[in-house]
């Protein structure tokens, strides 16, 4: 594929903007979101036609087809609509590929799903058994489909009034002294809900690490005790000045008191600035993760959805 075949970034940046939710629109300037979209899809655009770029890929993940395999597509699916198209691995894990819709030229509905999975048989080197694609609409309209995750956002001065529990507060964390605790609280979780490993895993420590020294990462405590973690990294989401959460964690002994909810407003609180977002994604299953979103007033503003491919 050559350049001259393919839109530009700024092309792509507004094909993304039109699929965000309307809500979302009133957070930001559109020129300041159409900036941000436009570098994440340069990347696409990149991968589309750099072939040592593609090498690298091929080699790092030895999945089996030749360079050239590795390449995005912007493909006709059908009508009106276009399609950037990628091969994607959940993980990393060459056993589980699948064909990501990194943005169309307009938002998907209902009938487009069919020419949408002709349309990822480019990709059928690689044998993928699903496609992923973004939707702002209301989860109703895919309710045949399965959910991957969902974006849960609201800007902080917004999120700032919510009632908190007397006894629950948040610290600076300074250290991974709590990092093996934490772990634990997750498997906890995991062996109470076995689909849990599939919807949420605990950050890195690395990450932990990097998130402690943005001065954006909290030890909660709940009556004067470690109860768990929340914190964020500062980035681009969705086109969206955000503050993007990487870890919201309740040890066991705080768990089943409604405390959830607080945290998202306690973060609001010790982050500083009117004008970011607080987002997190939270996996469309995890029923009592989203009820503490929108307890906290965050919209839900779309998420990911799987097709599977025939």
């Amino acid at each position: 594929m050559t350049l001259s075949d393919l839109p530009t970034a700024a092309d792509l940046a507004r094909f993304s903007l039109a699929a965000q939710h309307p809500l979302t629109l009133t957070w930001g300037a559109p020129s300041e979101r159409l900036s941000h979209l436009a570098g994440d899809h340069a990347f696409d655009l990149q991968l589309a036609t750099d072939l040592d770029l593609a090498g690298q890929r091929a080699a790092f993940l030895n999945a089996g087809p030749a360079a050239p395999e590795y390449l995005n597509h912007w493909v006709h699916v059908h009508s009106d609509l276009h399609a950037m198209l990628s091969i994607r691995f959940k993980g990393l894990d060459v056993s589980q590929p699948f064909v990501e819709v990194s943005v169309t030229s307009r938002p998907v509905v209902p009938a487009d799903l069919a020419a949408l999975g002709s349309a990822a048989q480019v990709y059928r080197a690689f044998q993928p058994p699903r496609l992923r694609f973004w939707s702002a609409a209301p989860q109703t309209i895919w309710a045949d489909l399965a959910p991957d995750r969902r974006v849960l956002a609201a800007p902080l001065p917004d999120l700032r009034g919510g009632a908190v529990p007397g006894g629950l507060t948040l610290r600076p964390t300074v250290d991974a002294a709590q990092y093996a605790e934490a772990c634990a609280a997750y498997a906890a979780v995991d062996t109470d809900h076995p689909g849990h490993p599939e919807q949420a895993r605990i950050l890195s420590e690395d990450d932990l690490h990097k998130t402690i020294a943005a001065g954006t990462m909290f030890d909660v405590l709940w009556q004067g005790q470690w109860a768990g973690y929340a914190g964020t990294q500062a980035y681009p989401q969705l086109g969206l000045d955000t503050q993007v959460i990487q870890e919201v964690l309740l040890a066991p002994h705080a768990r089943g008191r409604r405390l959830g909810a607080a945290l998202s407003t306690l973060l609001a609180r010790h982050l500083p600035g009117d004008q970011q977002v607080l987002s997190g994604t939270i996996h469309g299953h995890n029923r009592g993760a989203l009820q503490a979103a929108r307890g906290a007033s965050r919209h839900d503003i779309g998420g990911w959805w799987w097709v599977p491919l025939g």
